[in-house]
């Protein structure tokens, strides 16, 4: 239960293991590696699997894991800017709930965006078919571009797309996120793009029957789409190379869950006006489908696939960016190996970190299939919310005199209204899921009972 305190918290940043990481970033380049980490996720990956789960309502459950992840960007907001650091909410855990709980929070991140890597990157290998099939006719066989339990042997494009993006990760965090801004722009000019050819196929009649499998639809659905959203924290990962953290990071986050927000419901609009909903469940790459059947040609599908390519990519870029950062902050506490701390001299950033978390993804990325990827990053990232959203609480009680560049309106409410609305989204998630994360949970806390706790640098300080 030893918590870390604040000042110490905040002394830190930047130091790692031979050498620091470097203050580069401005609100512009945070608030788009938020963006960068969520939009795309849920609308080119994740959309044909929500919509036959909820029928035309899918825009509804599309708000509803909005405001779950509104709740929690408000708690973020206040932490990011009372506790600037790249540890994210475990790094917020460990000031206010202690060493034990802010493991666990920590280790359900390492599933977050680990596990969500590998997820946007099976999802890039639809689009890039589509993509080949489009400009030179071919695609990649079924046997290198499906996980083995889809009836292949290795899903090749899932690996290549993570590996590229641990080569642009290498060459410093400044030139990574010039680098995913261009990306975001190319995502959002696809999107507006698909939304302007899907509007000349809108029929209403695809609406009459808007809830065809009731609320429960809904809710099913909003919990597989909170995937959508996963990534907007990304921004809090980078609060020790921020320029102004404790003003910038509550702005980037807030403007990009707006953004983000706007895009999916437009786009989960136009998309079901287009389509009839029931032609989702078999479609992939449903985006590209959609303006192929409404243009007639598949020119305009095979621009919006070069888009989706493009825009997958800066998720994988930027999530892998927010593990890699994740694992730096545990590792300078002594949670994790001291091998995830080290800092490279010449580009300030932790090398050897990122090519561990790339390889490691890249595995994971081609051998097990989406859906089981997708439904265990969900659950590990409500879980994460969570604890946040009791974080803000309890850091209010204990330290009441921190200065806090940004606060939470309305008391209490909305950290309560943010914490039960992850508790329902994650009570909605059948026994297979849960299963994984309770191992997963597990098999965390036997590593830092023989690992963690004995090496920890509060422990060992109080030696």
């Amino acid at each position: 239960m030893r918590r870390k305190p604040v000042d110490v918290l905040v002394d830190e940043g930047g130091k790692g293991e031979g050498g620091t990481l470097r203050r580069t970033l401005s609100m512009w380049q945070l608030t788009m590696i938020s963006i960068g980490a969520t939009l795309g996720t849920g609308i080119f990956v994740v959309l044909g699997d929500s919509v036959p789960k909820a029928g035309p309502a899918v825009t509804v459950s599309f708000v509803i894991a909005g405001l779950t992840a509104l709740f929690s960007a408000l708690s973020y907001a206040e932490l990011a800017g009372s506790i600037p650091v790249a540890g994210s909410s475990y790094s917020y855990t460990y000031a206010t709930m202690g060493e034990l709980l802010a493991w666990v929070c920590g280790w359900a991140m390492v599933l977050e965006y680990g596990v969500s890597v590998a997820a946007v990157a099976v999802g890039w290998g639809e689009y890039l078919n589509k993509l080949l099939e489009g400009t030179i006719g071919v695609t990649i066989p079924a046997t290198l571009s499906s996980a083995p339990g889809e009836g292949g042997v290795i899903n090749l494009p899932g690996l290549v797309v993570v590996l590229l993006a641990m080569i642009m990760l290498l060459g410093g965090a400044r030139e990574s996120a010039r680098l995913n801004t261009i990306m975001v722009f190319v995502k959002a000019a696809a999107l507006l793009l698909f939304c302007a050819i899907g509007f000349t196929g809108f029929q209403s009649g695809n609406y009459a029957d808007f809830m065809p499998l009731g609320v429960g639809g809904i809710g099913a659905a909003a919990s597989v789409l909170f995937f959508s959203y996963i990534g907007f924290d990304a921004a809090s990962t980078a609060g020790e190379e921020a320029k102004n953290p404790q003003r910038d990071l509550p702005r980037a986050l807030m403007l990009s869950l707006v953004v983000v927000t706007a895009f999916y419901v437009l786009v989960a609009a136009v998309a079901v006006g287009a389509w009839k909903w029931t032609k989702f469940e078999t479609a992939t790459a449903p985006l590209t489908s959609i303006v192929n059947d409404v243009s007639g040609t598949t020119l305009w599908g095979t621009l919006l696939a070069a888009g989706a390519v493009i825009s997958i990519a800066s998720v994988v870029l930027t999530v892998l960016y927010g593990q890699t950062r994740v694992l730096f902050a545990m590792s300078r506490d002594g949670l994790m190996p001291k091998v995830f701390a080290k800092v490279n001299t010449r580009t300030g950033t932790p090398r050897r970190n990122t090519v561990i978390v790339s390889l490691f993804c890249g595995a994971l990325a081609s051998v097990i299939p989406l859906g089981e990827l997708v439904n265990a990053t969900s659950i590990g990232t409500l879980f994460a919310f969570g604890l946040v959203n009791i974080a803000v609480i309890v850091l209010r009680r204990t330290r009441p005199d921190l200065k806090r560049s940004f606060r939470v309106p309305l008391g209490w409410l909305f950290p309560i209204l943010g914490f039960l609305a992850c508790a329902a989204s994650m009570s909605q998630f059948q026994s297979p899921t849960w299963v994984v994360f309770l191992g997963w949970m597990a098999a965390g806390l036997v590593f830092y009972f023989l690992y963690g706790m004995r090496r920890s640098r509060l422990a060992t300080a109080e030696k």
